[in-house]
């Protein structure tokens, strides 16, 4: 009894860190998100362009978390997740001593790289630490808390930014103490990779990935990303010019957000799938998504802009968990790390796409344009389950 107590106390340990590791993502752009209008000002920017600032590490996440989910399955998640979070405080602290938009936005670039490892390993070290309904509820703890970490860092950001917007950025550093606590508390048995390859031989990542139902899942990501990222980047610009916020008002309109999206992902996400299905569930989380951004451009008051908030984080809390509990179930588990790194790019290329695709729309419609065309995009995420001939609902247990 006491053996298997120490494990399980083990293993909560294990989980809380590789929860408090994998939320340093959801800081790389929720940090910055609330000083943006005082970098804009201070360095003189156009607005439209000063929206990469936030969104680039998307790219870089997009493009390096695959690779690096690959590279943490055949060399060693805890090995990638130790040296990713080891670069992620040396690249996203930099930021505080860049003065123009080129050099800030290398060292965004390259914080999105360390974010990608931090992404792809700590996910495939969660999904391996739990299997079946340990590992779904698992996966929605995650969620919960990236969401939580979401109405954390806007929050942190603002109030550190307040003084001088360079102070943010050293919130960065949270990434080094979270490194040494992985090494001391993290262990990844080799022998257990090793017996899985000679038990079972891995299928191809290539074939994996080109399965219908997963490049379904990962199209939605990215759409659920574009339309989210389109509030994360553009609200606190509409606040600015509305009601006169600075950023520690922005920052509790974008944690307020998050609220919605950390009570919805913990407690009613999971039971309106069992209930609904996964693409009816989607699609009413997508449908919440797109009708608080086409009312956001009617708000002109603080009360009814933090309403909009908390449901516009409701639809988003049962679309995120849904789709990446589906992706989990279908990946095998040999290339879990790659496929749900593969989910991860694409919702990170969502966001870096969200102010290339959206950003045009304030020469022609301003702010309410925009926001009317980031709610089309969830409107048609929500339909797409339902426009494809394959669906993703009800998957069965990961291939082995």
């Amino acid at each position: 009894m006491l053996a298997r107590s120490d494990q399980k106390s083990q293993k909560a340990v294990k989980l809380i860190v590789l929860l408090a590791a994998g939320s340093l993502t959801t800081m790389a752009g929720g940090v910055v998100a609330p000083i943006l209008p005082d970098i804009i000002q201070e360095l003189r920017l156009d607005p439209g362009l000063a929206g990469n600032l936030v969104s680039a590490h998307c790219l870089t996440i997009a493009l390096f978390s695959p690779l690096l989910g690959i590279l943490a399955d055949r060399t060693g998640r805890l090995r990638v997740l130790i040296v990713s979070l080891i670069l992620y405080t040396l690249f996203g602290t930099s930021g505080a001593l860049m003065h123009s938009f080129g050099p800030l936005l290398v060292t965004r670039g390259l914080l999105g790289v360390a974010s990608g490892g931090i992404a792809a390993s700590s996910l495939g070290l969660l999904g391996n630490l739990y299997e079946g309904k340990a590992r779904t509820q698992a996966l929605g703890y995650a969620t919960s808390t990236l969401t939580i970490t979401g109405i954390l860092f806007p929050l942190l950001g603002g109030l550190v930014g307040v003084q001088k917007w360079q102070f943010a950025f050293y919130l960065y550093g949270l990434g080094l103490p979270l490194a040494l606590l992985a090494a001391m508390t993290l262990r990844e048995k080799q022998s257990l990779r090793t017996t899985m390859a000679k038990t079972s031989p891995s299928p191809k990542l290539s074939k994996v990935l080109g399965q219908i139902h997963i490049l379904q899942l990962l199209l939605t990501l990215s759409l659920a990303s574009i339309a989210m990222y389109a509030v994360v980047i553009y609200a606190p610009l509409y606040l600015q010019a509305t009601i006169g916020a600075g950023a520690v008002l922005n920052g509790v309109v974008l944690a307020t957000r998050a609220v919605g999206a950390a009570g919805m992902s913990a407690l009613g996400a999971r039971r309106l799938s069992q209930r609904l299905g996964l693409a009816k569930a989607t699609a009413v989380g997508f449908g919440l998504m797109a009708l608080t951004l086409g009312t956001l451009p009617l708000l002109h008051q603080l009360n009814g802009i933090l309403l909009m908030a908390v449901f516009f984080g409701m639809g988003f809390g049962i679309v995120l968990p849904n789709l990446y509990n589906a992706l989990a179930n279908f990946a095998p588990a040999q290339l879990r790390s790659s496929v749900l790194a593969a989910g991860t790019g694409a919702g990170f290329l969502g966001q870096f796409l969200s102010p290339i695709l959206l950003g045009p729309l304030l020469s022609f419609g301003g702010l309410p344009g925009l926001f009317y065309g980031a709610a089309g995009i969830a409107l048609v995420a929500g339909a797409l389950p339902f426009i494809s001939r394959t669906t993703v609902i009800n998957p069965g247990p990961p291939a082995t």
